[in-house]
């Protein structure tokens, strides 16, 4: 079953961020939009160069209004650890999500049952918490975060703008389309 369209499903959950330790539900990606990002495991080799590129994303991020929130299923207290140890994730400003009850992993359908670590994925959730965009990578295959930044910009433009699409490869500025009767077979 897709997740596109449905709602984040409940849990709780500590988190690391700047130093200090928080708890997290599916209620703190209402109001904004968010973007999750799984990651198998802390002190890895694929996992920092991603969390570090998101980071480098980070402010352009913000100020599409969006808040980042990167989930592993090891704890929070591991998070600190890493933070504190590893130069790549020592930059790291938002917000570290711990899953070692899987609860969070299982609700992205991103767990791998037989490891007890997630997949890589990514997934863009709207203001109101709903799931807009999921991508999920092999464990080999490091993201790009900068391709966030226009699926997010044609996620919010879609929202904002009611009957109207982004065609592949749409920018901010550029044409959209009008799903039409008159449309069919002319594109």
């Amino acid at each position: 079953m897709s997740l596109i369209g449905t709602e984040v499903q409940p849990f709780k959950a500590q988190a690391f961020q700047s130093g200090k330790f928080l708890e997290v539900t599916e209620q703190s990606f209402k109001g904004q939009w968010s973007v999750v990002c799984f990651y198998p495991a802390d002190f890895t080799f694929v996992c920092p160069t991603e969390l570090e590129d998101l980071q480098n994303q980070y402010a352009e991020l913000k100020q599409l209004g969006v808040e980042v929130y990167s989930v592993s299923t090891d704890t929070h207290f591991t998070h600190k650890a890493w933070h504190a140890s590893s130069p790549a994730i020592g930059k790291v400003e938002y917000i570290m999500i711990g899953d070692p009850s899987h609860v969070i992993s299982r609700n992205f359908d991103v767990l791998i049952e037989s490891a007890g670590l997630a997949d890589r994925g990514t997934f863009i959730i709207d203001p109101d918490g709903v799931i807009q965009t999921v991508e999920i990578t092999a464990g080999g295959i490091g993201r790009d975060a900068s391709a966030l930044i226009s699926k997010i910009k044609a996620a919010q433009y879609v929202r904002n703008n009611p009957g109207e699409v982004c065609p592949a490869k749409w920018q901010e500025g550029s044409e959209t389309l009008k799903p039409s009767l008159d449309l069919v077979g002319k594109i």
